[in-house]
């Protein structure tokens, strides 16, 4: 018997559901963001199907949840399942959240089956993925991997001057009786199973694909500094207008990005002060959101974005401060072939996909072999509260996963 036999795709949706439940939005939406009060009510439910389910729950300092599941050797290193519960704002049901119960229906398979790995398997539900609250995102598999670390980042604030370490002590100060771990222990594997967030799977009527790699991106934060002035008496010629300068920079940018065309970039964080409609705006702070598989193109953009902003400020003073930079990746050819071999003997139909959105599996592929399943979504809409994934195509993809999670725990 194979785990994928006792997968069960009703039992796998209900739980989806269930934990949309926290942080519902009336438009059916979920704004669960993370390390808020909707998030550890959450938290505390997924501890407790693992409990249920015999899994011990641990922690550590950045609140990254792991639910174990004991092998026959359980001083190997474990094989590592999951995603993040976290959402956008005006976030869906899926992102994320397929991952984590995804791979609780992995144990859950592979107990019903009445089967134990050779190693242990644990499911991880990481902290801020999102990024939408604390920013940038990926805070529990930065600081797990090492990649940032807590005493620099935990005096970040949210827009409502909440301190992340507070934050973070909040979630943790709410557990019941869950044991902490120190970062960054050995990992024999990673598998993330997540929505694709585009629509290249739908269109193409495939359950399945196989992530081969994660598309490179920078992130930027420029914030550019005028002089209020009065709208009325102060001459064009003689302003220090922030709002026309920054307006001029993104022109710019766009420009530059339009070429390759499948350059990605995004302005989606704008705000202007004093913001008021007689005033000559005195400060502008934006985004900028850029990336491309290739990293060449990414690096080339970086350097054109330093020129613009320079050469656009005018009269300003102007500080860009690039607050990401995740180079694009290819991921593990032994798990990427593990996941499309067990999908094969299922029957499955899978492709190859490359990954637009980034994923905490970025982070873990610097530290273990590490691989991505995706499932397709509707209109490839995501962060959007219309996203939404057919039922079939989740359980598809669970069942590839618990044979893959399955096969990587039972090898030497």
């Amino acid at each position: 018997m194979r785990p994928s036999d006792r997968v069960d795709g009703a039992r796998l949706l209900a739980r989806l559901m269930d934990l949309a439940r926290f942080g519902a939005r009336e438009d059916g939406g979920v704004d669960r963001q993370a390390l808020t009060a909707a998030e550890i009510l959450a938290r505390a439910e997924l501890v407790r199907w693992g409990r249920e389910l015999g899994l011990r729950p641990y922690t550590d300092a950045a609140a990254n949840l792991f639910l174990r599941l004991d092998g026959a050797e359980p001083s190997l290193p474990p094989i590592l399942t999951g995603s993040h519960i976290d959402s956008q704002p005006t976030g869906g049901k899926f992102d994320g959240a397929y991952g984590v119960i995804a791979a609780l229906e992995t144990v859950q398979a592979i107990r019903d089956a009445g089967l134990q790995p050779r190693r242990s398997i644990e499911v991880v539900a990481w902290t801020n993925e999102e990024g939408s609250r604390f920013s940038p995102g990926m805070t529990g598999s930065d600081l797990f991997t090492g990649t940032r670390q807590l005493t620099i980042i935990e005096s970040d604030a949210d827009a409502a001057g909440v301190r992340l370490g507070d934050a973070l002590a909040d979630v943790l100060g709410a557990d019941v009786d869950i044991p902490h771990r120190p970062f960054r222990f050995e990992i024999a594997a990673f598998v993330e199973a997540h929505i694709e967030q585009g629509p290249l799977l739908e269109r193409a009527g495939i359950p399945v694909g196989v992530v081969t790699g994660i598309q490179g991106t920078r992130r930027y934060r420029v914030r550019v500094h005028g002089e209020p002035a009065h709208a009325g008496t102060a001459d064009r010629a003689e302003r220090k207008d922030a709002l026309m300068a920054a307006v001029r920079m993104i022109a710019a940018i766009d420009t530059a990005a339009s070429s390759p065309a499948d350059t990605k970039l995004t302005v989606g964080l704008f705000e202007i002060k004093p913001n008021a409609p007689s005033v000559v705006p005195a400060d502008v702070l934006f985004s900028i959101d850029l990336r491309h598989p290739d990293n060449a193109v990414v690096d080339r953009l970086d350097t054109e974005i330093r020129k613009i902003v320079e050469r656009e400020r005018g009269p300003c003073t102007v500080e860009l401060k690039q607050i990401q930079h995740s180079p694009s990746l290819t991921f593990d050819p032994g798990v990427r072939a593990t996941i499309a071999h067990c999908a094969q003997v299922l029957g499955i139909p899978h492709q190859d996909i490359h990954s637009a959105a980034g994923h905490d599996a970025r982070q873990l592929h610097y530290v273990c072999p590490t691989g991505m399943i995706f499932v397709p979504c509707r209109d490839g809409i995501s962060h959007n509260p219309a996203e939404w994934s057919e039922p079939d195509d989740l359980t598809a993809g669970t069942r590839v996963l618990a044979d893959t999670v399955w096969t990587l725990a039972s090898e030497a």
